[in-house]
């Protein structure tokens, strides 16, 4: 049952979206990445894909070692259910057989809240995904956190984002921001002129709102393959 893959990123803001679900797994060895994130795309595609799942993507971490998987569904029902059946079945295994010592710390459920997006990401595909996380007090926090972050980037427009789509966790612990550049040079000139000072003051000003500690720096991705099992409406 083929279904059409490419190297473009999830079209995030697809309006039939219910539930996103982001895992990164942790490979052994960095001559791995590849081999990982082709066989769980493998997998997908010569399966029998339930209706609910929309689409699957795969990101290939800087550093060699991590591969960012992000699904979207159209709702935890839908999800849930094919997860049990997938408990019992061989269609899903494939990747642990050929690829011993994964490390899954865990799938986490997310909802989009809101989205910063420049004209130019209408018109171009961006070459890099970088992805800060948060710990957060609740749904309250997390709205407020976000919509400052998306009022700073809205007045100073930093060069090289093309969008920075702001998922909310749905037990209200963490906000993820899926954050497209036009390459990784672009992210790197952001940082290093400054570009996280307001934001680093704006964040030091909420309680209930904690960055999530990464070394050595904020995860980094480069897209590799994402597989779209029901076209965007």
């Amino acid at each position: 049952m083929a279904a059409p893959i490419s190297r473009a990123f999830p079209d995030v803001r697809r309006a039939d979206v219910g539930t996103i679900l982001v895992s990164s797994w942790t490979l052994p060895a960095p001559g791995v990445q590849k081999q990982a994130a082709d066989l769980v795309i493998e997998e997908w595609e010569q399966q029998k894909r339930p209706a609910g799942m929309l689409s699957f993507t795969t990101f290939l971490s800087e550093n060699g070692r991590e591969v960012l998987n992000y699904a979207q569904w159209t709702d935890d029902d839908s999800h849930r259910e094919w997860a049990r059946a997938a408990l019992n079945s061989e269609d899903m295994r494939g990747v642990d057989r050929m690829v011993l010592g994964i490390e899954r710390p865990g799938e986490v459920r997310y909802s989009l809240y809101r989205s910063y997006a420049t004209e130019e990401r209408s018109e171009s595909t961006p070459g890099a995904l970088v992805t800060p996380l948060f710990e957060t007090d609740g749904p309250d926090r997390q709205r407020a956190f976000i919509d400052g972050v998306v009022a700073i980037l809205e007045r100073t427009r930093p060069p090289g984002l093309l969008a920075a789509h702001f998922h909310t966790s749905k037990d209200g612990r963490r906000v993820l921001n899926h954050g497209e550049w036009t390459d990784m040079s672009a992210w790197r000139r952001f940082t290093e002129g400054g570009g996280t000072v307001e934001l680093g003051v704006m964040l030091d000003g909420l309680e209930g709102v904690t960055p999530v500690p990464t070394q050595p720096s904020v995860p980094r991705y480069l897209p590799y393959k994402s597989l779209v099992n029901v076209a965007a409406p």
